[in-house]
């Protein structure tokens, strides 16, 4: 199985600035996917997750344009040729 994981240019630079990055995860669901881009990519996977594994809070990941937030969070099931958007989140005023 292969997913596209699609980075903004602020976590791109952490994946040797690769802002479409493919990574073939050993499980169907977004923690593997997470886990396996934090395989190939450690300092871009600690940006992403926190010590205990979460997804950080300012950080917004959708699977096929769906917040995982809703879907299950880390349990989201990926298909198949998928596309993993992450996002941080901005703020301020």
């Amino acid at each position: 199985m292969t997913v596209q994981v699609l980075l903004p240019g602020v976590l791109a630079t952490l994946a040797g600035g690769d802002k479409h990055v493919h990574v073939e995860p050993a499980g169907t669901t977004l923690g593997d996917v997470l886990d396996a881009l934090a395989s190939e990519h450690p300092m871009l996977g600690r940006r992403i997750r926190d010590e205990t594994g979460q997804v950080r809070r300012f950080v917004n990941v959708y699977v096929d344009g769906d917040d995982a937030r809703f879907n299950g969070g880390l349990a989201t099931p990926v298909r198949d040729g998928a596309e993993v958007q992450v996002l941080p989140s901005v703020a301020g005023g």
